[in-house]
């Protein structure tokens, strides 16, 4: 029998952190491991138990989530899965440059949840599609950065990448490009390689950042 995902819970309201915490200790698979009131207690506690998963608000005091996010993302093991609310949409981008592996809409179901969770928990990223359009109009409305360089990337790699950021999941790239399940993993593994990122969710900045994908080309879709 494998080992629980274990799962640290970040969150200011004491309510909202012992309602996550049931539902993860009666979820298959999952267990709570601590939780944290404020971003510098999720740092220490994500340093002290190691936990896979940190379930990570961006609105607490003090030390807010993006900057625990940064902290935390380079603890080997763990991954942080930031719950946001439609009025935190000028957070996405930050976060995710912080380090973040996925979002989720706080009022998501709790069967989405605990998905995501175990989502993050195996390596993936996990970018929720109206999260995706909100971050695309965010990235519009802020300076652009020094572009990433594609240079090394093949034809069909720069292919693959508009798709990660048009977000498309491998089967359905597969589909599209027709290529096997098998082919187009090994594409996104020369991505995350070449480009030096974490995992998809920076592809999508990646992608966004060098001008491959631009935002009124993707809005427009």
């Amino acid at each position: 029998m494998s080992e629980p995902i274990r799962v640290l819970v970040a969150d200011d309201q004491s309510l909202l952190r012992g309602s996550f915490r049931v539902l993860i200790d009666t979820a298959p698979g999952l267990t709570a491991v601590g939780e944290a009131g404020t971003g510098a207690e999720a740092v220490e506690s994500a340093q002290l138990l190691r936990p896979d998963v940190v379930l990570m608000d961006i609105r607490m005091p003090g030390m807010d989530g993006i900057e625990a996010t940064r902290r935390i993302a380079g603890t080997a093991g763990t991954r942080v899965l930031i719950l946001t609310t439609f009025d935190l949409d000028e957070y996405v981008y930050g976060a995710l440059r912080a380090g973040a592996a996925g979002f989720l809409l706080k009022d998501a179901t709790p069967e989405v949840l605990l998905a995501g969770i175990r989502t993050v928990a195996a390596g993936e990223s996990l970018l929720a599609p109206s999260v995706t359009r909100r971050l695309i109009a965010e990235f519009a409305r802020l300076p652009r950065a020094p572009g990433t360089s594609l240079e090394g990337l093949t034809d069909r790699e720069r292919e693959v990448l508009v798709l990660v950021a048009r977000g498309l999941s491998n089967a359905g790239i597969a589909d599209y490009l027709h290529l096997s399940n098998g082919t187009v993993k090994t594409y996104i593994g020369r991505l995350l390689s070449k480009l030096r990122a974490r995992d998809r969710a920076q592809l999508v900045i990646s992608a966004y950042e060098s001008g491959l994908v631009s935002v009124a080309r993707r809005s427009a879709e």
